[in-house]
This record gives structure tokens, sequence and C-alpha cells, in this order.
């Protein structure tokens, strides 16, 4: 079936990765290596983050069960620290790629975010907020699991998108950092591409589309 629609994850593809940020902040503090990711690992429908990502929990709330969760493996993290890590910073060749696509096909974006920071970027930066909210004015529809209710990867998330754009899941693509989304969106039908990096990104979505980035 031919290419109808390109779906897109925002934070890790549009931008860099929260988990680069997150990374950092072990580093700089002496934690244990992915010990963040290993958190929101522990009860994944039901822990903070998830909580928070369907908007059940204000940032307040997130802050004090994040630093529970934290110190039942022994460490001390408050949950406002993690938050405060999640806006990246745009990659440009990845925009102007968004760009060619939205010049042929129809464009969506499912993003799982929180209700914090400015637009659905959940950027602090004036300048930053600004350049997110410009990218996402140009998508045809956005999902925003904190506005939604429901967070990938629910099948649910990816049916809605379908129906906004009125398209099967076998004329689309769907690019997201993580396995774990993509799984479903696959079992759907969908053309899936794992975002490992910036470069890889652009070549397997040259090779799905058939147009050429710069």
């Amino acid at each position: 079936m031919a290419i109808e629609a390109v779906i897109w994850d925002f934070g890790g593809v549009f931008t860099t990765s929260p988990f680069d940020a997150f990374t950092r902040y072990e580093r700089e503090r002496g934690l244990p290596n992915d010990i963040i990711r290993r958190i929101n690992s522990v009860n994944p429908d039901t822990n903070a983050w998830a909580r928070i990502e369907r908007s059940e929990v204000d940032a307040a709330t997130f802050d004090r069960l994040f630093e529970e969760e934290a110190s039942l493996l022994g460490h001390a993290i408050p949950g406002r620290d993690v938050l405060a890590l999640l806006s990246g910073d745009l990659r440009p060749r990845v925009v102007s790629a968004f760009k060619a696509c939205k010049a042929k096909f129809k464009v969506g974006c499912i993003t799982n975010n929180a209700p914090t920071g400015k637009g659905a970027g959940m950027s602090s930066s004036g300048e930053k907020a600004a350049q997110i909210a410009e990218v996402f004015s140009m998508f045809d529809h956005v999902i925003e699991s904190s506005k939604a209710g429901v967070r990938k990867p629910d099948p649910r998330i990816y049916a809605m998108m379908c129906d906004a754009l009125g398209v099967r899941p076998e004329a689309c693509i769907y690019l997201d950092d993580l396995g774990i989304n993509l799984k479903p969106a696959r079992a759907m039908g969908m053309i899936t591409i794992k975002v490992t990096s910036e470069e890889q990104l652009l070549a397997d979505l040259s090779r799905a589309t058939g147009i050429a980035f710069a």
C-alpha cells in the first residue's frame, strides 16, 4: 500500500534525547548509570512517570512520588530534577526532513508528555518553546498523552491518530526512539523506524519514503 502519512514521536526524534540528559545528570551526581530509566521501568503502567504522562498527578505530586520510588532503589532523586531534563534541543536536519514529508504526506505527532513547561514540547526556555511550538503548528494532528489521558504503547493512541488523519495503519510510517512504542504500531501494520541517531533516522526515512534528504 502506498504511504499516505508519516507519524512522529517528538522527544528523542525531533530533539536530542532526554536520555542523554539523564546520563549527564547521573554522572554529575555519582548515580548509577541508567538509574532514572530503571526507576521508570518499575510498574511502568502505574508509576509516577506513567501517571504524570496521563495527567493523573501534577508536578508537585510527581516530585514526591518519584523521589519515593527512587528511595526504594536506594537513591535520592527529586522528581522535579527529572522533569527539568525532559526538553531537548531541536535537530534542524530532522525539521527539514519533516517539512519535505509534509509536502508529500499527511503528518502527525504522538507524544508522551507531562503537563509541565511550555506547550507540547515541555520547554522551559522562551526561545526554545517558540521554536518547538512552530514545529508543532505544522502537524496535521498532534496527540499529547497528558491531554488524551492515554499514553504509548497503548494501541488506542495509534488508532486515534489514524482516525484523525483518515488513513489506514498500513499506509503509515511511524518513528519513535523507544522500541516498546514501536511494537503496537508495527502490529497494526505500520512501517516503523526506531530512531537511534539523526543520521540513521534520515537514512531510514529516506528509504521508506523515497525522498532524498539533505
